[in-house]
């Protein structure tokens, strides 16, 4: 049996005290409390709106941060806990959802006040509780299941959301003045947690700051009873105490997860400590060597000749000591090569130095050092640097097999080597292996002029050198190796981590564009159906049409376009002519209320000048794309000007003569004269991510705009200066002949006769379009509202071929969806045609095969002209309907 100190690595590590900003945080939310419990019934509307959002929001950054612990750790108490605040978090949102004054498309959700409203604040109170309470109990039961508990919560928070829509929010007050009944086990259950977990403290890490926020929570409930208003002092002194025990909490997970990165930290300075215990073993031994010499020497005062040889035996030992020293101090191979070979020369004396690297494989030596002195005559010998020499049978052979080698007389060796030292002029030599674990990896050659130029101690002060040497050198080797084992480490992680945040951006990107797809159907079909049905609209209201026309198009391509931010792949565009002049009263329309209404509710006046070239030449280009980029430039230029100012859009023709002709650039350009840029902002703001403007921004514009630039084969400059204003301009290629004027939009699919037609849908609203729609056109619709109920109203038709022309069903429905009934049509009736409509969009047909038992994809929303189109492509027989 798992004990359960082995199965929580949690358990045994010291627990500390709250971090002194979490101290902080209790005493700032006092002092602001104080004031607000003194104003008692006073109001707060808006200060309601930030709290609640800001417990919302802590919510879900400690539901991320809990997470993202226990993932490190790989245990599920932490992950618990991070459930507990996601359904916290999700509850909390509700409640701001329904408690902001929304207006405009999104006014619809103030209809839910009157059912949500009492019930949306008090679920997210106890569900925290007794989330805790759930956990501790797990915890101490040793439970480790994840799943189960996130959805235990999930059906507690829906359950007490339910529960709370029975009961009153406010009442008169009763005998202890509580006027808010519904919470009156909030306080009790906030204690209850806080009591075991500051008992159970000593288990785990996270229980401390638990208890604290706990006790936090409790006091903050307490005085959340009293409230009368949901805007009133004590409402609002009690979200402040919410948000300090929250903060309590998220401090001290910070100050958890800095101490393991500290361990971390500790744990890469055991590198350091390996050099250390280096300089230790060669220190230890050169000390015992000393040791060992000074006894030696005290024997031999008594026999001079003696005593000589221990003096020079420390001078060696003493010289071989800085040699070490030395070389313990590099961590290169090339270093501790010249420090051997120059130090040798200099100070053992020799003649003649170099050290040489061994390959056993191809029994070759190369150079790999000279010593200074010895350049001169390491060139005559055919022996500088990188210079490779044969390994032969005489000294050179025993050399590679771990022996030292002392030719005392080389000029009597009949071997290659010592001859070519012997012409020049050398008498002596002693060669000493390098050597580590019984390998030889390289040789220390020494040489001196004279015969008999070594003596018995020298000999062995190269031996106990070539040792320390080889000692370094494999040191070095072995921090090499590992410092590039940890570079690889961390652009492997590195690597790795950008791969996991591009895959999950990608599910976000797909998932987004779905939505929005089935959001933007019904607007594009009424839209598309108005333009050509309404024939009495007004200019103006078809003007406007146009405009939402043209936006939902350009919404459509900016969706197409989103996995861009997730797979990198060639962007094939397809160019038409575009004038810039028309694109620029577009753009004027599409971002009016940013640069008319907005700034004028704040105080500040926009003045718009256009100065456009007439009879300009078209542009190769794609509108949506281009259009985009003007609006990105306008927004920005307008957040340059907070006070208001002028916004100038210039068009530009260069590169022609007088008249006209060889014209190579028609630029445009959006300038401003706001607050500009200074030198490291110009420098960077073409970077993706960089910003200046805090959590309004994303780093994305200018970063887009320069991307359309290159698509289009376009110079992009930007010009500012602090205080004057900034202009941003982008010179497209004029192309030589005047291009082809694109048709004047798609023409007409040709007309089918009256259908009998099945359309499938889980929106009710796309369905109730669609079907309008198609009905407008004279065909017989008969609507299903999801997969089986489709399936089931194409049986009751018995199947026949001949009952429905065609069936066209949603991609993503819940329970059946589009591919199923596809199959289930086909079965029934295979030469019934069915058309797909997905908020996918065509990417995926590009991305995966066509399904099977499906006719034709259309991609959502969908375009009147297209289904027509597709109608008349599939059905070539007319309908018996």
């Amino acid at each position: 049996m798992v004990s359960a100190e082995s199965a929580n690595p949690n358990l045994g590590i010291e627990t500390t005290n709250l971090p002194r900003a979490a101290w902080g945080v209790l005493v700032l939310g006092v002092l602001i409390s104080w004031p607000l419990l003194a104003m008692g019934d006073k109001n707060f509307p808006d200060l309601h709106t930030i709290l609640d959002t800001s417990v919302a929001l802590l919510a879900g950054m400690l539901a991320l941060a809990l997470w993202d612990m226990g993932q490190h750790i790989g245990h599920p108490f932490p992950k618990w806990l991070a459930t507990c605040f996601a359904v916290t978090f999700v509850l909390t949102l509700v409640h701001v959802l329904v408690t902001v004054e929304w207006s405009g498309q999104l006014s619809g959700i103030a209809q839910t006040r009157g059912v949500l409203r009492p019930a949306t604040w008090p679920p997210s109170i106890h569900v925290l509780s007794l989330g805790f309470g759930l956990s501790l109990w797990r915890l101490l039961r040793g439970d480790a299941g994840v799943l189960s508990f996130s959805l235990l919560m999930a059906v507690l928070g829906v359950g007490l959301l339910a529960l709370f829509q029975l009961t009153p929010t406010y009442t008169a007050p009763t005998l202890v003045g509580v006027t808010r009944p519904a919470l009156a086990a909030a306080p009790l259950l906030s204690g209850l947690v806080a009591i075991p977990a500051w008992l159970m403290r000593d288990r785990d890490r996270l229980l401390r700051p638990i208890a604290w926020t706990a006790a936090v929570l409790c006091i903050a409930d307490l005085v959340i009873l009293y409230s009368r208003a949901p805007p009133d002092g004590l409402a609002m002194a009690s979200h402040v105490g919410r948000i300090s025990g929250f903060l309590v909490l998220f401090l001290s997970v910070t100050q958890i997860a800095s101490r393991d990165m500290l361990q971390r930290i500790r744990a890469e300075a055991a590198l350091a400590q390996a050099n250390a215990d280096l300089d230790r073993r060669v220190l230890e031994r050169t000390t015992e060597l000393t040791a060992a010499n000074e006894s030696l020497g005290r024997e031999m005062v008594v026999r001079q000749e003696a005593e000589d040889k221990a003096t020079a035996q420390v001078e060696r030992l003493f010289l071989l000591h800085q040699i070490t020293r030395a070389i313990g101090e590099r961590q290169d191979l090339n270093s501790i090569f010249q420090i051997v070979v120059r130090s040798v020369e200099a100070q053992l004396p020799a003649d003649f130095a170099c050290l040489c690297l061994y390959d056993d494989l191809d029994r070759i030596l190369t150079v790999a050092a000279v010593g200074v002195e010895s350049q001169t005559l390491a060139m005559g010998l055919a022996l500088p640097e990188r210079a490779r020499v044969d390994i032969d049978q005489n000294g050179l052979s025993r050399c590679v097999r771990g022996q030292l080698v002392y030719e005392a007389d080389i000029a009597a060796i009949d071997f290659p080597f010592p001859q070519r030292l012997a012409r020049g002029g050398l008498g002596s030599m002693v060669a000493a292996p390098l050597q580590i674990e019984s390998k030889v990896f390289g040789v220390l050659v020494v040489a001196r002029f004279r015969a008999n130029g070594f003596v018995s101690g020298e000999c062995e002060f190269l031996r106990q050198l070539s040792e320390h040497a080889a000692l370094a050198a494999h040191q070095g080797q072995l921090h090499g190796a590992l410092q590039d084992a940890y570079d690889d480490l961390r652009q492997s992680q590195q690597a790795i981590l950008q791969q996991e945040r591009l895959r999950a951006l990608g599910q976000m990107a797909s998932g987004i564009a779905h939505d929005i797809n089935n959001a933007l159907s019904p607007v594009a079909l009424y839209t598309e159906a108005m333009m050509e049905t309404e024939t009495g609209l007004s200019p103006t209201g078809r003007s406007q049409l146009e405009v939402i026309q043209r936006a939902v198009e350009d919404v459509t391509h900016t969706i197409a376009r989103m996995k861009e931010f997730y797979r990198q792949r060639e962007t094939q565009l397809e160019l038409a002519p575009v004038r810039l002049e028309e694109l620029v009263h577009q753009v004027l329309d599409l971002t009016r209320a940013r640069w008319s209404d907005m700034a004028v509710q704040r105080g500040a006046v926009i003045k718009v000048q256009t100065e456009l070239r007439p009879n300009a030449p078209a542009i190769l280009g794609v509108e949506s794309e281009i259009r985009e980029a003007l609006i990105n430039l306008v927004l920005n230029a307008v957040d340059a000007m907070p006070e208001g100012g002028t916004l100038a859009l210039r068009t530009r023709l260069a590169g022609g003569d007088a008249n006209g002709r060889g014209l190579k650039t028609l630029g445009i350009e959006v300038a401003d004269d706001g607050v500009g840029m200074d030198a490291e902002t110009h420098r960077r703001c073409l970077e993706p991510f960089f910003t200046t403007k805090g959590e309004r921004g994303t780093g994305l514009g200018l970063g887009m705009v320069y991307g359309v630039a290159q698509r289009h084969g376009a110079e992009m400059d930007v010009r500012s200066t602090p205080g004057v204003g900034t202009v941003v301009s982008l010179a497209f290629p004029v192309p030589e002949s005047p291009p082809a004027a694109s048709p004047g939009g798609a023409t007409a699919a040709a007309t089918t006769a009256r259908l009998r037609l099945l359309i499938v849908d889980d929106d009710p609203v796309l369905l109730k379009a669609l079907r309008e729609i198609l009905e407008q056109d004279g065909h017989v619709v008969t609507a299903a509202n999801g997969g089986r109920a489709a399936i089931e109203a194409f049986d009751v038709g018995g199947g026949r071929d001949s009952y429905f022309a065609a069936v066209i069903t949603d991609l993503g429905m819940p329970y059946v969806d589009g591919r199923k009934v596809a199959a289930e049509i086909k079965a029934m009736s295979p030469t019934t045609p069915v058309l797909l409509l997905t908020g996918w969009g065509q990417g995926f047909i590009a991305e995966a095969d066509m399904p099977p038992h499906v006719d034709q994809v259309l991609s959502k929303p969908p375009k009147i002209r297209e289904i027509r189109a597709a109608l008349a492509q599939q059905c070539m027989e007319p309908s018996h309907g």
